[in-house]
């Protein structure tokens, strides 16, 4: 049997791996390090064209293969550039652009291999790309390994920094175990219905006898909990602080908001094109993750006093809080599904933006910027300062942060609609939480400092392009937020 290609469906990914490989050989060349970025850049920007033309069309599959006698029954795809996928690929795009930006300094002064630096990202976001639109659980395997394995060597691409490889060495570590995790939930759901595309593996759980129901419940389990680790969901998040600690930041920025994205993306397909019939099962499991996970998340990142591992804490907890829709089970699961995908698209401007105002402030071969180093930032370089607090007035909720007062609304909407009143009210209690130390961070830009060159950074062109896109961005959502709500209702 011969596959067709589409090779239009696959285009952006497909860029993603030429510009990969076009990076290395220009960077076996001698191509200055500031033209690869600029390369990468504009590869990353062509492959986000080539997604917005997509998602103008109709929906494309392509790797499909026929069921029934002969090949005459309907196919199942292996790959799906519908709507839920050109979302999380156009949103991949876009954040990798900003964390390109925000290298173009850091590849300079923390002296770090230009050419494997961009190779080692574009082959990631390659990864991310994939795995928005895989529907059979190899090719989710594949991609998510292919996402996760770069990022091992970006942590520890500083090689003469013994915390940047002790993060790397963490991160691999917990990774292996939990594709391993993974790896052996997959060969239980296969095993007990015989498929890999999820519409085949979504009807075989439906008709699944009696005395197989609990292999297939713990297939479902370990296989999310593979995702766990990857969107740092507590217990599978105490690699995060350490890890985005030890990264060079626009890294750290790549893993709290790309890898993140990529990971939800999985997590929702999963349950929702291929074990929506154990909704039971995985349902109370992904709601005390959540509780759990947005619980631990903001008590720890109350006691940070550096912004780095505040932002690691906020993204654990953030975590909580996009899957948090999901734990109602089958019940209203596209619904849910919605919500978690406009909070993920809506956080990762917020977080972005954050992660570029450390940049600029952060100096090169320092320790991380302690959250009192930002005391008079809005007097020394208003952009930053201002930018600042209004992404963590956002990320708090409260207006005129519009964006993430709605994203929050959404997934409260979204666990009270699907019966999980309990879990709102847990949201609730970690909303106040995360006011305090969001709102404690964004005085202090206000603040006058006793050493105003303290923290202070001359940020180049790329990075405040970064932090004026990211602000722009956050200004037009908290207008119009329904742009994010109405996209994400329409996957």
């Amino acid at each position: 049997m011969i596959q067709g290609i589409d090779y239009a469906a696959i285009l952006p990914p497909v860029l993603c791996a030429v510009a990969a490989l076009v990076v290395l050989l220009a960077d076996a060349f001698d191509v200055p390090r500031r033209w690869l970025g600029v390369l990468t850049c504009g590869f990353l920007t062509a492959a986000l064209v080539a997604t917005g033309v997509l998602a103008a069309g109709e929906r494309r599959t392509t790797f499909c293969v026929p069921s029934g006698l002969r090949g005459t029954g309907p196919r199942s795809c292996s790959y799906v550039a519908d709507d839920f996928a050109l979302l999380f690929q156009g949103l991949v795009l876009a954040a990798a652009v900003i964390v390109v930006l925000l290298s173009l300094r850091t590849v300079d002064t923390d002296d770090l291999p230009a050419g494997e630096y961009h190779f080692l990202l574009l082959a990631a976001v390659t990864g991310a790309l994939a795995l928005v639109a895989a529907r059979d659980l190899v090719t989710l395997v594949v991609a998510l390994e292919t996402l996760s394995l770069p990022v091992f060597a970006l942590v520890g691409l500083r090689r003469r920094d013994d915390l940047a490889a002790e993060a790397a060495l963490k991160l691999f570590l917990v990774s292996v175990v939990s594709t391993a995790v993974m790896l052996f939930g997959v060969s239980l759901l296969y095993g007990v219905t015989g498929a890999m595309h999820l519409d085949r593996l979504s009807a075989g759980l439906r008709t699944l006898p009696a005395d197989l129901e609990p292999v297939a419940s713990a297939g479902a389990v370990l296989v999310l909990a593979g995702f766990a680790f990857k969107v740092a969901a507590v217990p599978f998040h105490f690699w995060a602080p350490d890890v985005y600690q030890g990264a060079p930041l626009p890294v750290a920025a790549f893993l709290s908001v790309v890898s993140k994205a990529a990971g939800f993306a999985g997590l929702a397909i999963v349950v929702g094109f291929g074990m929506p019939s154990l909704g039971d099962v995985w349902g109370p499991v992904i709601a005390v993750l959540a509780a759990v996970t947005m619980t631990l998340g903001n008590l720890m990142a109350l006691r940070q006093g550096t912004a780095i591992r505040l932002l690691a804490w906020s993204s654990v907890a953030q975590s909580g809080y996009m899957l948090a829709p999901l734990a109602v089970g089958e019940r209203r699961l596209s619904e849910a599904v919605a919500a978690t995908v406009a909070y993920v698209a809506l956080y990762a401007v917020m977080n972005l933006g954050a992660f570029a105002v450390v940049v600029a402030v952060q100096r090169s071969g320092e320790e991380p910027v302690a959250l009192d180093g930002f005391r008079g930032l809005a007097r020394r370089d208003p952009l930053a300062g201002t930018a600042l607090a209004f992404f963590l007035i956002c990320l708090a909720g409260l207006p005129p942060g519009v964006m993430g007062l709605f994203a929050k609304v959404v997934v409260f909407r979204a666990a009270v609609a699907g019966d999980v009143t309990w879990l709102a009210v847990v949201m609730a209690a970690n909303t106040v939480i995360g006011l305090y130390y969001y709102l404690a961070w964004a005085v202090r830009v206000f603040v006058p400092s006793d050493a105003p060159e303290e923290g202070t950074a001359r940020p180049g062109f790329a990075v405040r392009a970064a932090i004026a896109a990211t602000a722009a961005g956050a200004v037009v959502l908290s207008v119009a937020p329904q742009l994010v709500l109405s996209a994400a209702a329409a996957t």
